[in-house]
């Protein structure tokens, strides 16, 4: 246990009938850091949070929360905040006393509860709806109202379910930036579900990435995304493509007239994939291409500051984003070749 680590979530495993759905996954949380746990469908990341929460029984491991077991400790006893889709939130109450009921079951009462209850209004900037039954609210307050309800308790960690995923786009982009900024200003370790990549990237300062119950990577975002550890975290995560390159031959693979330097633990004869990211690709003109192989733009699409192609050269094809600025009088059919920074070019053993 490292003096920063909050949680130590160690070699905890969960099968359900002949079904693990977790793994072994073993994860140290440092003290008011934001954890992302991200993964498709079924990955195990909701049955991690629900054991962090106590609501389900790990069947192998444990959970050491400051150096203690909590492992058999039930929910109410951990006293973490928990913010999850349905938010649960009770409609015949203001909402001030839904922010306040958690401490009154604490039995915190009278001006102390008033006081907690106006600091967390003004934090998140509702102070004026106090009185207002969350029945008449907007998602977006319904949402402001469940946070400032969990993080009332002064809770030593916040676990969050998808709670912004039946939000409109734009309502989602605001209460990710806000759900933040009261992370950072609380201090609070927090653990967030999300199947959102984008999402994840930006609120966590560690993502987790999960895949049949097991922990594919955990790191901070950019080295998630830039140096991912196996094809399966570089195909899940952004615009990625994965293309076999054949073999190592004399320490290098040939992707499309790029050599890229293998490194250990790879050697000579393996079978190779290479990924790269869709805006780590040039498109070049096919008249500039010189020796290097030609394809043709099959698709594009226009995404405001970027444009996405998908290139079809020798067989595969590839997608492209660059600025918009740099895509004028490209098309559809057009012959291009594609240039690659063998720097952003990761290397994994083909299965």
């Amino acid at each position: 246990m490292t003096p920063d680590t909050h949680l130590h979530i160690k070699n905890v495993s969960k099968r359900f009938g002949n079904v693990d759905a977790l793994r072994d996954v073993d994860l140290k949380v440092e003290r008011g850091s934001f954890v992302c746990l991200l993964g498709p469908s079924g990955c195990g990341k909701t049955t991690l949070l629900r054991i962090i929460a106590g609501f389900e029984t790990a069947t192998n491991g444990s959970l050491i929360l400051d150096g203690k077991d909590i492992s058999k400790q039930p929910p109410h006893k951990r006293g973490f905040g928990m913010v999850f889709q349905s938010l649960a939130l009770f409609p015949h109450m203001s909402v001030a006393r839904n922010i306040g009921y958690g401490l009154k079951l604490r039995g915190v009462k009278g001006a102390a509860q008033r006081d907690r209850v106006e600091e967390l209004l003004e934090v998140i900037q509702l102070p004026h709806i106090a009185d207002r039954p969350v029945s008449a609210l907007s998602g977006g307050q319904r949402q402001r109202v469940a946070i400032a309800r969990a993080l009332a308790i002064q809770p030593p960690l916040f676990l969050l379910d998808e709670p912004l995923s039946a939000l409109d786009a734009k309502l989602r982009d605001n209460m990710q930036i806000e759900l933040r900024q009261l992370q950072q200003k609380f201090g609070v370790t927090t653990i967030l579900v999300t199947h959102d990549q984008h999402e994840a990237m930006m609120l966590a300062d560690e993502l987790v990435v999960l895949k049949d119950g097991a922990l594919r990577q955990s790191a901070p975002p950019s080295q998630v995304y830039n140096a991912p550890a196996d094809s399966f975290v570089a195909d899940f995560l952004g615009a990625a493509n994965l293309i076999d390159v054949g073999k190592i031959t004399g320490g290098t693979v040939e992707l499309f007239g790029t050599s890229v330097k293998s490194e250990a633990p790879h050697k000579e004869g393996d079978q190779m994939l290479a990924a790269v990211r869709a805006e780590h690709v040039a498109l070049t003109p096919a008249a500039t291409a010189g020796a290097k192989p030609v394809g043709a733009i099959s698709f594009m699409r226009d995404l405001g500051p970027a444009t996405e192609f998908v290139v079809t050269i020798q067989g595969k094809e590839l997608r492209v984003r660059c600025p918009s600025a740099n895509a004028q009088g490209l098309d559809i059919g057009a012959q291009v070749a594609l240039t690659f920074d063998a720097e952003q070019v990761s290397l994994f053993k083909a299965s």
